[in-house]
């Protein structure tokens, strides 16, 4: 008899519950997202597509749920347009966005170094085209 208790590597890569996909009526449940706003993050965020069954169901990994708890953030908390999220995502990169903290993703509290920052992309930019 074997040991019933023991993970394979792929239950070891796979969240705590043991889960290594999750159809988006269990999603919705998680991250507090109507399935039909998942549907429709997919059309607006094209790194967020989750892969398909082959009956052409979704099936998203943790990973895809990281992404959807940090979009959630970006439109409820931060108040980011979708258009704004997308740009503050693409500047900062996924896997970085992801371990960012809440605070690092609001605009800079001290608009000195905002105008810093502006400047340094202006000057970029002007270098770019000289």
């Amino acid at each position: 008899m074997g040991d019933k208790s023991r993970k394979t590597p792929a239950a070891e890569e796979s969240g705590a519950d043991g889960k290594r996909y999750y159809r988006i009526g269990e999603v919705s449940k998680i991250t507090g997202v109507e399935a039909y706003v998942l549907r429709y993050w997919e059309s607006q965020f094209r790194w967020m597509t989750p892969a398909k069954s082959r009956a052409q169901q979704r099936l998203y990994r943790k990973r895809d749920i990281d992404i959807i708890l940090l979009i959630k953030r970006l439109l409820y908390q931060e108040r980011f347009t979708i258009a704004g999220a997308k740009k503050k995502l693409q500047e900062l990169g996924m896997s970085r966005a992801l371990d960012t903290p809440q605070l690092d993703l609001a605009l800079d509290a001290d608009p000195r170094q905002q105008l810093r920052r502006i400047r340094e992309a202006l000057q970029e930019v002007r270098a770019a085209l000289v």
